[in-house]
């Protein structure tokens, strides 16, 4: 029999932050040793963090990281086998790699065999592929090492080539983003594989916020059939120790099929690492939030940002944005403002302020009716005789534009944006106007989503809900003209999404959504608006991708595009307008 004492090490790691996230390492690393570990694993381009897109096509940058490997190597105790992922470069090639740190030196790498290319990865334009599996011998244990998606399909050369490797355990360091039902898919994915290879999983993932992604940690032990033993902590880092153990005979030391690096690693001391927690129970509200929180705490956090502005307008976006800000930074780093016009209602301006009391931050009262006036007075005069219109709409939300972004500049704020994924989709919101700002948070939201997270929020605080009733219950509306409703310019909010969800989240076709139960001529002009308003999220902020298919990286459509979807005649009718009335560009 032969056992080791493992920690897999979930860290939160900042792309380009490379003697930090060295440090980090290091830290991580020699606490566990401390603690007993034998062999400590990190995620996947742990050294870089991920995605480092361009930055690693910089010869000067490999470099870097490759004098940041060397400082591992020395300064790690010499005893203990760790592995953490880098870039590295090879013959004008740059692969994504793990690497083997033992007896102060890099005793091998393994380089990631299958190199995702899909949704929001772009892994083929930057590395190369590696070509051959990695067998670790520590004394009479196999132990595989893959990085992420090598484990992702039994299919896969990555996984068909250890099947003889008479395996103890596989290894898989991970960068894999969070979004909704990920996990159980995750799990279902990793459990074919160790089954396969009849051996338990030990997978790492990355944790934090990097642009619009967010890892969710969450590192699992899976069994050699399939069952999850044991997982780390969501959204937070966390270290997962496990002992891996054998009593079978000895794999083969050298095949065709795989690399193996023999390892001497001492016998086992004392291991005082805290038992796995149990696994939890999936909530996805509470999951949905927390990815959020911490999307916005590290875009602000790791970007230099001390404060950020929210125009909160009394509506049920603004009032969410502004209880995640609270959640993840603090009140004392959240401004909010009001700007009411001629057409907003008392309810909103009082329920603006009453949202901002309860969460305790700063908040200005700017009313925006004077500088309204001015606009018209001086632009009236170059379209005489026309009549009002969406003009005198998106002025008023470009002026709220101008403001929180003067606050932004003479006080380095960051802005955050209130618009959720239902407007994003339909082309409801304003460029220039409540489109300006750094980070939009809820921008991959279904605003069916966004009235569910506002009454788990509720609810997580009975006492003292930090958004007013009233707000989750009034009818949304832009108010940007009398007696506006959403409503009036859209489908409702259940129709609508569940129509976004099936063109963009599953690239549905018209007739099959149709089929599905949608009326026609709803379907034809929600695709139409969807199409029609590419241009308009091109310009928009980043923000916390959520949905398995959210715009931007995940779905890269052309702005010039003549390809519509055709719908047969049903009698029903098809006909679409070009664009909602209100809130358009």
């Amino acid at each position: 029999m032969n056992t080791i004492a493992l920690v897999l090490a979930q860290i939160n790691p900042t792309v380009g932050a490379l003697e930090s996230n060295a440090d980090r390492i290091l830290d991580v690393a020699r606490q566990a040793a401390a603690n007993g570990a034998q062999l400590v694993v990190f995620p996947e381009l742990a050294l870089s963090g991920y995605p480092p897109e361009d930055l690693v096509l910089k010869p000067h940058f490999i470099e870097d990281v490759a004098h940041q490997l060397d400082r591992i190597a020395s300064a790690l105790p010499p005893d203990l086998v760790v592995i953490a992922g880098a870039p590295v470069g090879e013959a004008g090639r740059v692969y994504n790699a793990a690497i083997i740190f033992h007896r102060g030196a890099i005793q091998g790498r393994y380089l990631k065999m299958c190199l995702p290319n899909y949704g929001v990865f772009d892994e083929k334009r930057v590395f190369s592929e590696g070509a051959t599996p990695l067998v670790l011998g520590l004394g009479s244990l196999r132990v595989g090492v893959h990085i992420c998606e090598d484990s992702w399909s039994v299919a896969f050369d990555s996984v068909r080539r250890l099947e003889n490797a008479g395996l103890d355990a596989l290894i898989n360091l991970s960068a894999s983003p969070y979004h909704r039902g990920k996990q159980a898919h995750r799990r279902h994915m990793l459990a074919e594989t160790a089954r396969r290879l009849k051996a338990p999983l030990l997978y790492v993932n990355l944790v934090g916020g990097q642009d619009e992604l967010v890892f969710d940690g969450r590192s699992l032990v899976i069994d050699a059939n399939g069952d999850c033993m044991a997982t780390a902590a969501t959204f937070r880092e966390d270290t997962l120790g496990f002992e891996v153990t054998t009593l079978a005979k000895p794999a083969p030391k050298s095949s065709k099929d795989w690399n193996f690096l023999p390892l001497e690693v001492p016998k086992i001391g004392t291991f005082s690492l805290t038992p796995p927690p149990p696994v939890a129970a999936d909530d996805d509200l509470a999951e949905v939030y927390a990815a959020l929180a911490l999307g916005l705490a590290d875009y602000v956090n790791k970007n230099g940002f001390a404060r950020v502005i929210i125009a909160i307008s009394g509506g049920i976006d603004s009032a969410l944005v502004a209880s995640i800000a609270v959640d993840a930074l603090g009140p004392e780093r959240v401004v909010g403002i009001t700007m009411p016009s001629r057409y907003s209602s008392e309810g909103t301006y009082s329920d603006a302020r009453e949202l901002a009391e309860r969460l305790g931050i700063d908040f200005h009262d700017r009313p925006i009716r004077r500088l309204h006036e001015l606009f018209l007075d001086e632009l009236e005069d170059l379209w005489p005789g026309r009549l009002p219109d969406t003009t005198e709409e998106n002025l008023q939300a470009r002026i709220r534009g101008n403001i929180v972004m003067a606050l932004s500049n003479k006080f380095g704020w960051l802005v955050l944006t209130t618009g959720n994924k239902s407007e994003m989709a339909t082309g409801y919101c304003t460029l220039y106007g409540d489109m300006a700002g750094g980070f939009a948070l809820i921008k991959d939201v279904p605003k069916t989503l966004v009235f569910e997270l506002c009454r788990w929020r509720n609810e997580r605080s009975p006492e003292a809900p930090p958004i007013p009733e009233s707000i989750i219950t009034r009818p949304p509306s832009a108010e940007l003209r009398e007696n506006q409703k959403d409503q009036d310019s859209l489908p409702p909010y259940d129709m609508l999404d569940g129509i976004i969800e099936r063109y963009v989240e599953r690239d549905w076709s018209a007739e099959k959504i149709i089929a599905g139960g949608f009326d026609a001529a709803t379907v034809t002009r929600v695709i139409r608006l969807i199409d029609l308003n590419e241009y308009k999220r091109r310009q928009g902020p980043p923000g916390v991708k959520i949905t398995p298919k959210s715009f931007g990286r995940d779905r890269r459509l052309p702005i010039t595009n003549l390809y519509h979807e055709r719908v047969k005649t049903t009698g029903r009718g098809a006909h679409a307008p070009a664009s909602p009335h209100g809130k358009s560009s």
